[in-house]
């Protein structure tokens, strides 16, 4: 007969009893965070597949070489430009966008602001700026020349009017659509008007604020290119006008590939400052 156990054993059995092997849930392992790549490369990808197209198809025959130049023949252009000649167009032209961009933007989040914290200004002022928003850019031109003259005052001026109007509805928009629910805890916690704008309504309506400004900063590109065909002696819109008269498409494909950098170098320095500022978003982009 196998002796009794002891009360020791039975203490055990009771208040810590194991399960059988065949139900234990094996141990899980922690999970590491996966490795992020970056994939930036990946952008370049298209461009490159199309220059390489593009080149073949010239130096087959299939596209006439005087109409769609080849890749290689716009590099000839740069350098038959000269790199003095084309720094001074950039220059001239960045210079007016970023003159124009600025102007526009400060106006446009004043306006905005005003309009987004106002019902009243909004009933006021807001179908007045929807309908100026319609007019084309080439409408404005006769009527700045006009008033301002041929100098940089009209080209500035209408760069300014086509950065104003998408940052404007980006700010009005974002501090018009911020959580009722958000103010109302303000206003529980007893927060000041000021304080009320810095630490709830701004951060809320800053994602739609960063993204009329870069639409801005696009529309202000498209404006310098339609300042540029009017009146102008220097610029990437002087080289296209001068492309077209002279029958050269490479000169006017060399400046619309610097239009294109120019505009995505400008657009990537305004995202990477947008990530910076909106850094405390827990949002799908940041997790992917």
């Amino acid at each position: 007969m196998s002796p009794p156990p002891s009360v020791g054993t039975l203490d055990a059995d009771v208040t810590s009893p194991q399960p059988p092997a065949s139900v234990r849930r094996p141990a899980v392992p922690a999970v590491r965070p996966r490795a992020r790549h970056s994939t930036v490369w990946l952008g370049l990808l298209p461009p490159l597949a199309l220059l390489l197209g593009l080149e073949f198809a010239v130096r087959q025959g299939w596209v006439p070489r005087h109409l769609l130049p080849a890749p290689s023949d716009l590099v000839q252009t740069f350098a038959q430009l000269g790199q003095a000649t084309v720094t001074q167009h950039v220059l001239v032209s960045s210079l007016r966008v970023l003159a124009g961009f600025l102007l526009g933007t400060l106006l446009a989040l004043l306006v905005g602001a005003a309009v987004g914290l106002r019902k009243p200004l909004e009933d006021l002022l807001d179908p007045s700026f929807q309908a100026l928003r319609a007019i084309p850019s080439l409408a404005w031109v006769p009527l700045l020349l006009l008033w301002l003259g041929i100098d940089e005052a009209p080209k500035i001026v209408l760069i300014a009017i086509g950065a104003f109007f998408p940052v404007y509805l980006g700010v009005s928009s974002g501090l018009r659509d911020v959580d009722r629910k958000l103010v109302e805890v303000a206003h529980m916690a007893g927060l000041s008007p000021l304080a009320l704008t810095r630490r709830v309504l701004l951060p809320a309506a800053m994602p739609a604020v960063m993204t009329g400004i870069r639409q801005g900063l696009s529309l202000a590109w498209m404006f310098m290119v339609a300042a540029e065909l009017i009146a102008a002696t220097q610029g990437l819109g002087y080289l296209l006008t001068d492309g077209r008269e002279t029958g050269r498409a490479d000169l006017v494909l060399s400046a619309i590939v610097l239009l294109a950098v120019l505009g995505k170098l400008s657009d990537s320095l305004l995202q990477w400052w947008e990530r910076h500022l909106l850094r405390w978003r827990d949002t799908f982009q940041s997790h992917r």
